[in-house]
C-alpha cells in the first residue's frame, strides 16, 4: 500500500481532531450511554375502542396534559390494548393509523348543516342538530308510513317506513346495536345497515 504525503496529512489531521473532540467530552460512548426519557413516561392512559370496523379492537390512547379542569389533553400515541380479548394488542393498518384521524385538521368535531341553496357549511349546536333530524324524520314518517297492505282481499297491518334508512355504528357493543335495531324497527324502518364496509 502506498501512502502519499497528502493522504498521510489527512489521516493525521482526522486522528488529532477526533482525539481533541473526545478530550472535550464529545465521546460517542458517552452519548450512547445517556439515558433518554421514555416518551410515554408522563402520559395518562385511556382505553377505548377503535372506531373503524365491526371487529371492535381495543386501543390505548396516551395523552399529555395535567388533566386539570378545563385543560385539553393532547393525544400523542395510540397502540393496541394487549389486555383486550378481541385483538390482544394487535391492530390492522387502519387501526394503527387512527392517530392520523385524531390529529387531522380536516376532522369534523361539531355538527354542520348546508342549507338548501347554500354552498357553505355552517356549524350548529348538538341540540339544534338533533332537533332538525327528529323534525325531518317525523315529517317523512308521517307522509310515507305504509300502515296496511292488501293480500288475498284482506288488509294486513305492516307499518313499513320505506323512505328512510338507519345506519348503525358497527363499532358499537352488542347491547347498543340491539337497542338501535329495536328503535329503528319500532319506527317501521326496513332499511338497516352498519358502516362496517365503508
Amino acid at each position: 500500500m502506498t501512502v502519499t504525503r497528502r493522504g498521510f496529512l489527512k489521516f493525521t489531521a482526522s486522528g488529532v481532531g477526533a482525539t481533541s473532540l473526545a478530550a472535550m467530552g464529545f465521546s460517542p460512548a458517552k452519548a450512547l450511554a445517556q439515558v433518554r426519557e421514555f416518551k410515554l413516561a408522563r402520559t395518562s392512559e385511556t382505553r377505548n375502542t377503535c372506531p373503524y370496523c365491526s371487529v371492535g379492537c381495543g386501543v390505548i390512547l396516551y395523552g399529555m396534559g395535567d388533566r386539570s379542569k378545563n385543560a385539553r389533553t393532547e393525544i400523542i400515541h395510540v397502540e393496541g390494548d394487549p389486555d383486550h380479548p378481541v385483538n390482544r394488542g394487535t391492530l390492522c393498518p387502519k387501526g394503527a393509523g387512527v392517530m392520523d384521524m385524531i390529529q387531522s385538521p380536516n376532522r369534523v368535531k361539531h355538527p354542520q348543516v348546508r342549507e338548501a341553496g347554500a354552498n357553505e357549511w355552517k356549524t350548529i349546536s348538538w341540540d339544534e342538530a338533533l332537533t332538525r333530524v327528529a323534525r325531518h324524520l317525523k315529517a317523512d314518517r308521517d307522509a310515507n308510513l305504509v300502515k296496511t297492505v292488501e293480500k288475498d282481499g284482506k288488509q294486513i297491518t305492516v307499518n313499513r317506513w320505506n323512505t328512510s334508512a338507519f345506519l348503525i355504528s358497527s363499532a358499537s357493543s352488542n347491547e347498543s346495536g340491539y337497542l338501535s335495531v329495536k328503535v329503528a324497527r319500532g319506527l317501521g324502518m326496513v332499511a338497516l345497515d352498519t358502516q362496517a364496509r365503508i
